[in-house]
C-alpha cells in the first residue's frame, strides 16, 4: 500500500468537521477533487472508512483504526520538526539520555541546569525508563548516556558513581509503622499504597518485587511525582515508597527503613564507551560523575 500525507491529513479533517467539503477547505482541496482522493483510498484499502448519511459522515471502525495510525504519524512528523528546528536556529549538538525516575526526580533537574545554562545551542533528550530496560538501551547504542540503580548490573558497559539514594517507606504520623525504625517490604503489602502513575520505572520495579514476593500490591491511587506521593500519604490516603532524597519534611510524615537489600538506590552513569562519546556527550558525562564524586566527598 502507498499512503501520502494528504490523503491522511483529508481523513483526519473528514472525521474532525463530519464533512467532506468543510475537510476538502481544510486540507486546501477542491471538493472534487477531495472526494476522488477518499474514494481511491477506500478503493485501494478494499474497505469503506466513513459511513454517509444526511448528517455528514462519521467513521467506521476501519477509519478509527486508520485515524489512531494517522494522527501518530502527525505526531511524529511534529516532533521531527521539533528535533530539526534547533539545528537550523546554530543548534550545536544534541545527547540522548535515559534515566530512572529516582535520578529524574531527585537529581538530574538540577545537575541538567547546571551544564545546560553553560551551553545554550545544546539540547538533550531525557527519557524516563526502568533500570534494566536502560542498560540494553546503552548497550545497544540507542541512547548514548544511561543514568541506572547500581544494583542492575551493567556488564559489558563503562560506568561512573553518580547519586546516593535510599528507598524508604512514607507513612502517615499515626500510622502503626510511623514508631518502627525499619520494615520488609513483604510487612507492608498489607496496606494501601499510593503508587507513581503506571508505567513509571518505580512503579514497574515496586510491582515486580511485590510479585516475586508472591503478593499484589493494593494501589489505592497513582499520581505523578514523589511530590505528590507524599502528600498524599500525609493527607492519610495510604502509604508510599519513595527515595529517601524526595522526602519533604512536614510533621504529618513519617520515613521508615526498608530492609530489603535493594532499598539503597545507588546511582551510576554508563555508556558504551567514553572515548567514543561525542564531545557534548562525553562532558555531560563528566559534569554527572564530577557531580557524584563532590557528593560523596
Amino acid at each position: 500500500m502507498h499512503y501520502d500525507l494528504p490523503d491522511l491529513r483529508l481523513v483526519a479533517a473528514i472525521a474532525d468537521s463530519g464533512s467532506l467539503t468543510r475537510a476538502a477547505g481544510l486540507v486546501h482541496l477542491a471538493p472534487s477533487s477531495a472526494s476522488h482522493r477518499l474514494t481511491q483510498l477506500e478503493a485501494a484499502l478494499g474497505v469503506a472508512l466513513f459511513d454517509r448519511h444526511a448528517r455528514g459522515l462519521t467513521p467506521t471502525p476501519a477509519g478509527e483504526s486508520l485515524l489512531r495510525h494517522a494522527r501518530q504519524v502527525f505526531a511524529q512528523l511534529e516532533q521531527m520538526h521539533a528535533d530539526l528546528a534547533p539545528y537550523a536556529a546554530g543548534l550545536h549538538s544534541q545527547v540522548t539520555m535515559f534515566a530512572n525516575t529516582n535520578a529524574i526526580n531527585c537529581f538530574l533537574p538540577e545537575d541538567l541546569g547546571d551544564f545546560l545554562r553553560e551551553r545554550p545551542r545544546l539540547r538533550v533528550s531525557l527519557e524516563e525508563q526502568p533500570s534494566p530496560a536502560i542498560v540494553e538501551a546503552v548497550a545497544a547504542g540507542q541512547v548514548e548516556i544511561g543514568v541506572v540503580a547500581a544494583e542492575g548490573g551493567c556488564a559489558g558497559l563503562e560506568t561512573a558513581p553518580y547519586r546516593q539514594d535510599r528507598l524508604v517507606l512514607v507513612v502517615p504520623a499515626g500510622h502503626p509503622l510511623a514508631g518502627r525504625n525499619e520494615v520488609a517490604f513483604a510487612e507492608a503489602l498489607g496496606e494501601p499504597f499510593v503508587c507513581l502513575h503506571a508505567g513509571s520505572a518505580i512503579h514497574t520495579f515496586m510491582m515486580n518485587h511485590a510479585a516475586r514476593l508472591g503478593a499484589r500490591l493494593d494501589v489505592r491511587i497513582q499520581v505523578r511525582g514523589f511530590n505528590a506521593v507524599c502528600r498524599m500519604v500525609a493527607a492519610g490516603v495510604g502509604i508510599g515508597m519513595v527515595p529517601r532524597s524526595s522526602v519533604p519534611a512536614v510533621n504529618r510524615l513519617k520515613t521508615v527503613e526498608i530492609a530489603d537489600p535493594w532499598a539503597p538506590r545507588d546511582l551510576q552513569l554508563c555508556v558504551r564507551s567514553r572515548a567514543a562519546l561525542n564531545p557534548a556527550a562525553a562532558a555531560l558525562f563528566a559534569h554527572l560523575a564530577a557531580k557524584g564524586v563532590r557528593a560523596d566527598a
